[in-house]
């Protein structure tokens, strides 16, 4: 008899799932009809061109109606749709539902399907003439990404994963677990929850804004691709190039929102560890960067064509391959941020291969007409050198991309590459080099004429600017003790870009920021390189443990010369601070230390400020470290919780001890109590020992090694025994250190034992072991994200300006 599930509401996944194929089904014929309408003379009255707009259309209220859907889904807390179940919760915060909109593979799809609706609505109403093979271009792109909400077999080839169709109790994980035997589990069922590490706001921003950035790249790819295939050669650059400029603003946007993020919410210390998802996001905006410059060389001198082509080819088709990237699961040993692979692996790779042969295809069936036949750019010629840079970037994006792509080659070749073990280090060896070389070229090539420039009057300009900054290099590097080679040629290389670009705006351009889009763009990015080289270069941690006990036996991953042992209400000095752990409070799932800093003065210690490090609870997911910051206007003091007792206190105010805390432990362990490390030695089995007379069938005894903050060493023997069938345990006490343990338990299956440690509440004390770091001129850093934004949003407005008028 075929069960009644209780309380399933099914028809918001029916509702969902027709709009999905109805997606789909539209995007192929928007696609078929704007291709026909190719066919024909470019009327914008034809009948071809009408059905794709409809088309099209249909498709764009398809993809907001299963947006729709997916939000009122996850906002109802409708679990028993296995997509919602394994995102969200009911005692998750409401603002945190766009997180779990896009946490998942099928959320992330449909945000990156729906940017390029909202795109493809803006082209359809303004590209004229160039409509039908552009959009073609992005309704072919729409069917792929449909697909990928299909959630239907071919055979045995899974095409998609469809958030509406996979019940929670019909997934192959769960399908079988006692609780769907009852028809009303709904009454009692709880969602997974989000990732902990997404539960901060600017996971509700990011995504968004770095998915908009990606939808972006397709509208130079899609101009690319028709100009070859309509054999427009030149024509479309200037439309374009506006676009590309866009796409830079904001992927730059995402890009550097993620690194805000990082820096605020992560435990690592900084906004940038080159992580292999970082950058798959990285690559494809260095190339782009490349393209739009190689655009405005074309625009200027007709030259650079095929530089062109390839570039605005290649940043769609890098989009793609970070997708892959991230999604078929390739990186889950090298990343902590990759999906894992949803079985659409396969699908993936057809996307990404279909776009690349179409390209190679489209550039080979052209190769004549792109071929330059205009004589080289003289070496003094802005053009020249504004190509050297996009080589230069072509490089940075080629390292970053080989090494990234390390897990690829492995699988690909059947090779065993491993990937470098200081990665930091590895990046920065190669790419401060070649910033540097961006820099000084950024620096150079504003004061170059196109065509040719006169050396004297260059170098003339170019004065002022260079002293300056060696100048301030030397004073910077000497007050700041930078002595590496590197970072002081990419400290002077970043005061030159900056002050070139100042001084051509007031010398060149007379103060005209509407025309200074470009400079003003360049100093930001030079303000962020300079940020980036003083903050993270020069990176102070000021947490080393001047305690009497040390951390590092709490594992490799601790240090006495990064983290700091506080007992609660003792004050330690640390850098220039004395600092305070005054207690721990919960709110929800967060759990929030005090941490109090103090100057050291004639009369005492005067109060500064207060910082609230948290630990983020989950038992599912596990627990979560977020730092806390005080932001000063030249520095940040950085903090995080790196190890610290979660358990609440309860009132046991009847015992000498406090409420025992049990402590699950294998072989080699260690444990940490308020005055003490107890290192699990060894268990032996007494079989020697045992009493016959009273007729003990087991005798256990774990071996303890206690050292207090005087290095001095203590042992504890307590055993477990059974005897009559039944575990007898008795107490060991160390009543110098006032500590009692209970060894109670044991899980031979898993090779773990349990002890119950107890101790004296004269004795007990809170600590904390935490990690604290001063970030020198940060903002500086942040001043460039922000100028960097604003100088190229000037670019975009003045280009389109100039392309307003241009006639196709």
């Amino acid at each position: 008899m075929e069960t009644i599930f209780i309380g399933e509401r099914l028809l918001p996944g029916q509702i969902g799932n027709v709009f999905v194929i109805l997606s789909f089904v539209f995007s192929v014929g928007a696609t078929v009809a704007y291709f026909m309408a190719t066919q024909q003379q470019l009327d914008i009255t034809s009948r071809w061109k009408k059905n794709a707009r409809f088309f099209f259309l249909a498709h764009a209220a398809s993809v907001i109606g299963i947006v729709a859907t997916l939000f009122y889904m996850l906002y109802n807390h409708l679990f028993e749709y296995q997509y919602v179940w394994q995102h969200s919760n009911k005692a998750m915060n409401l603002k945190y539902i766009f997180s779990c909109f896009w946490e998942g593979q099928e959320g992330s799809f449909l945000l990156w399907s729906f940017w390029h609706v909202v795109l493809g609505l803006i082209l359809m109403r303004s590209l004229k003439n160039w409509e039908s093979p552009v959009m073609t271009v992005f309704s072919s792109v729409q069917i792929f990404l449909s697909s990928m909400l299909l959630g239907i077999y071919i055979g045995d080839f899974h095409l998609g994963s469809n958030p509406f169709t996979i019940l929670l109790r019909e997934h192959p994980d769960f399908a079988n677990i006692p609780l769907f035997a009852n028809p009303n589990y709904l009454e009692t069922l709880d969602g997974r929850g989000l990732n902990p590490l997404l539960q901060n706001y600017w996971m509700t921003i990011h995504p968004p804004t770095l998915f908009l950035g990606f939808a972006s790249t397709l509208v130079p790819f899609a101009f690319a691709i028709a100009g070859l295939w309509q054999k427009k050669y030149n024509q479309w650059q200037s439309i374009a190039l506006p676009w590309a400029f866009f796409s830079i603003i904001v992927l730059g946007t995402g890009i550097l929102m993620g690194g805000a993020w990082a820096y605020e919410a992560l435990s690592f210390g900084g906004f940038w560890a080159w992580d292999p998802v970082e950058n798959a996001s990285l690559v494809p905006w260095i190339i782009l960067v490349a393209a739009a410059h190689t655009m405005l060389i074309n625009k200027a001198r007709g030259t650079a064509l095929l530089s062109t082509y390839i570039l605005s080819i290649a940043t769609f088709i890098l989009i793609l391959y970070s997708t892959f990237l991230t999604r078929s699961g390739i990186l889950g040993e090298t990343s902590v941020h990759a999906f894992t692979d949803l079985g659409m692996s396969g699908q993936l790779l057809i996307y990404l291969l279909f776009y690349v042969v179409l390209g190679i295809v489209l550039l080979l069936l052209n190769r004549k007409q792109l071929a330059s036949g205009k004589e080289e750019d003289p070496v003094l010629s802005r053009e020249f050198w504004m190509f050297i840079g996009a080589l230069v970037l072509i490089i940075s994006a080629f390292q970053i991309t080989y090494t990234t792509s390390i897990p690829v080659i492995n699988k690909i070749f059947s090779l065993k590459l491993a990937p470098p073990s200081k990665i930091v280090e590895h990046y920065n060896s190669w790419q401060i080099p070649l910033c540097i070389l961006v820099l000084l070229l950024i620096g150079l090539g504003q004061f170059l004429k196109y065509k040719n420039s006169n050396a004297k009057e260059t170098a003339k300009k170019l004065v002022i600017p260079a002293i300056t900054s060696l100048l301030l290099t030397i004073a910077i590097a000497f007050g700041m003790q930078i002595n590496k080679p590197f970072y002081a040629l990419l400290l002077f290389s970043s005061l030159f870009a900056a002050i070139a670009n100042a001084d051509y705006i007031r010398s060149v351009l007379k103060g005209n920021i509407k025309k200074a889009g470009a400079s003003i763009a360049h100093i930001g990015f030079s303000l962020i390189m300079l940020g980036a080289l003083l903050s993270a270069g020069k990176k102070e941690t000021i947490s080393q443990n001047s305690a009497n006990m040390s951390v590092s036996n709490l594992g490799e991953d601790f240090s006495d010369q990064k983290n700091i042992l506080l007992q609660q209400h003792d004050t330690l000095q640390m850098g220039n601070y004395h600092v305070t752990y005054v207690g721990k409070k919960k709110e929800g799932v967060n759990i929030y230390f005090e941490i109090k800093y103090f100057t050291k003065k004639d009369t005492g210690y005067a109060y500064e400020f207060t910082l609230f490090p948290l630990v983020q609870t989950n038992d599912r997911m596990g627990n979560v470290a977020e730092p806390d910051t005080r932001h000063f206007l030249t520095k940040d003091i950085y903090t995080h919780i790196t190890y610290a007792d979660l358990d609440v206190i309860e009132d046991d105010s009847n015992s000498e001890y406090a409420k025992p805390k049990n402590n699950i432990i294998k072989m080699g362990d260690t444990l940490f109590t308020s005055n003490s490390i107890v290192l699990v030695d060894s268990l032996t089995a007494d079989g020697d020992k045992i009493d016959t007379t009273q007729q003990i069938e087991l005798a256990v005894t774990a071996h303890l090694r206690l050292i207090d903050k005087f290095s001095t060493i203590y042992y504890a023997k307590p055993k477990y025994i059974i005897t009559n069938a039944s575990v007898k345990s008795t107490d060991y006490t160390v009543d110098t250190l006032g500590l009692k343990f209970n060894f109670w338990k044991i899980n031979p299956e898993k090779q773990e034992v349990e002890i119950y440690i107890s101790e004296k509440k004269s004795n007990k004390r809170d600590f904390v072991v935490m990690e604290a770091a001063i970030f020198p001129y940060i903002n500086v850093l942040w001043l460039g994200c922000v100028i960097m934004i604003i100088g190229t949003a000037l670019a975009i407005v003045e280009r389109l300006k100039k392309s307003s008028s241009y006639k196709i």
